[in-house]
């Protein structure tokens, strides 16, 4: 189908240890058999790329840029891969900084834009052993904990994670590379790990949230050996650190696609690392139908061009937890309200062993859950108090969530949808309404004294 290129058939696949690895075939697609067009990289991704390459070094479009463009898609990101070291692009580019530890790239910085530059990855046992040591660590698990093997072309290629983010576009002839079959998958959209699944997921588990996000992004399926080894995997996140997984929660949730990802987390047995309690508030009988209605509206926020809050999101996902908690202190003896505190304490503290929260969220977090309890209660100055409050409006939007899904009887939404559109003299007639509904105290009278006899 696609011209063949006259270069060896590669051994080599990340991962395999000793055991034989299937061959892949460097393949160069010309411009007039694929879709990718100049017009779709932003001018920063191009003047990275003419710089390096008038420079005298390798320079290519890889990953989600060049898959995203083929699929028919607008990328929004576009990291490049180069000869060059680190240090080398960061002598090219004044507006750059060097980040990183595990793997050492640089940022090369437009006002809001940043072009991710990567150097081409080596196989690290083919590198010198006295440099193995300091280059490429892993842990007791497998987990690679660093990697600083620089190599080239090809061996960057079969060292990517999934063969649809292995392709490569070049800005000089306009040709797509494809070493590990990515163009075949990408047209029968499959999922593939390059390399032996279980080595690679052990490697670096998050590839396994990866594959989550992809299929649920894309609409791929997962191929068959590549899915296999997940659900005995997954608690193999639990050696990530939680800072790392509150970000990748946030990926895998705010792409658009946050329902569709829900179901395959849950599917697979990954939901669990990322959200014990919830997982096991779920199985203990709690719903998740408010999790479910939850990822639907901000999939349509996200559909629509709208802002999505991470603290409404982590409001969202912990809340069978919270009610499963909030309940049992209540059974226990606790008031309401101390119940709720208590029960909000245990169950964030619980979660940051699993996923860290950052104060700017947990903060928010809490509100949103405490103004629960205040909505119901709007009679005198109360609605106003509450409705000036700065986490009204997620509080809001979290209370319609709770009746959409059916946990509450409907009726307080749409109270506070009217007050918030009403007049000053609109609500005190809705608050007058109010209060005449309420049912009145009946006076106790005071006992008339009888004189004595």
């Amino acid at each position: 189908m696609f011209e063949q290129s006259v270069d060896k058939l590669r051994s080599f696949i990340p991962g395999n240890g000793k055991k034989k690895a299937r061959a892949y075939q460097r393949r160069e697609i010309p411009r007039d058999q694929h879709n990718v067009s100049r017009s779709v990289i932003s001018e920063p991704a191009k003047k990275v790329l003419s710089r390096l390459n008038n420079s005298g070094y390798e320079a290519y479009l890889v990953g989600g840029g060049v898959r995203d463009a083929l699929l028919g898609r607008q990328p929004k990101d576009f990291d490049i891969a180069t000869n060059a070291t680190p240090e080398e692009v960061h002598d090219l580019f004044r507006n750059s900084r060097l980040i990183g530890r595990r793997f050492r790239i640089v940022h090369v910085v437009f006002g809001r834009e940043v072009i991710e530059v990567t150097t081409f990855r080596g196989n690290a046992t083919d590198a010198d052993d006295s440099n193995t040591d300091d280059d490429r660590k892993t842990s007791e698990h497998g987990l690679l904990l660093r990697d600083n093997v620089y190599g080239n072309l090809e061996e960057d290629a079969l060292r990517r994670d999934f063969t649809v983010n292995a392709l490569y576009y070049c800005i000089r002839n306009f040709t797509v590379v494809d070493f590990a079959n990515g163009m075949e998958d990408l047209q029968n959209r499959q999922l593939r790990l390059i390399g032996d699944p279980e080595t690679r997921y052990r490697e670096d588990p998050v590839r396994m949230l990866r594959a989550i996000r992809f299929a649920a992004k894309m609409d791929f399926d997962i191929e068959p050996e590549t899915e296999a080894p997940i659900r005995a995997l997954a608690p193999l996140l639990t050696h990530i650190p939680p800072a790392r997984l509150f970000e990748e929660v946030l990926k895998l949730f705010s792409a658009g696609y946050g329902e569709a990802t829900y179901e395959l987390l849950s599917h697979y047995n990954l939901l669990e690392p990322l959200f014990p309690e919830t997982v096991k508030a779920i199985e203990a009988g709690e719903s998740d139908e408010l999790i479910r209605q939850a990822l639907r509206n901000t999939d349509s926020r996200i559909a629509q061009g709208k802002s999505v809050t991470p603290y409404f999101l982590f409001a969202a996902m912990l809340w069978p937890a919270l009610q499963r908690e909030w309940n049992h202190r209540q059974d226990n003896g606790d008031p309401v309200q101390p119940a709720l505190h208590g029960a909000i304490g245990k169950v964030i503290g619980r979660q940051v062993q699993a996923t860290s929260i950052p104060k700017r969220f947990s903060g928010p977090m809490k509100e949103i859950w405490e103004l629960q309890m205040r909505l119901p209660r709007r009679q005198g100055k109360r609605a106003f108090v509450t409705m000036s409050h700065p986490r009204f409006r997620a509080a809001y939007d979290f209370l319609l969530v709770r009746e959409d899904c059916g946990e509450i009887e409907p009726g307080l939404g749409q109270w506070w949808t009217e007050f918030q559109r009403m007049d000053e003299r609109g609500q005190e007639r809705m608050l007058s309404e109010l209060s005449s509904d309420a049912p009145k105290k009946r006076r106790r009278r005071k006992p008339v004294k009888r004189p004595a006899p």
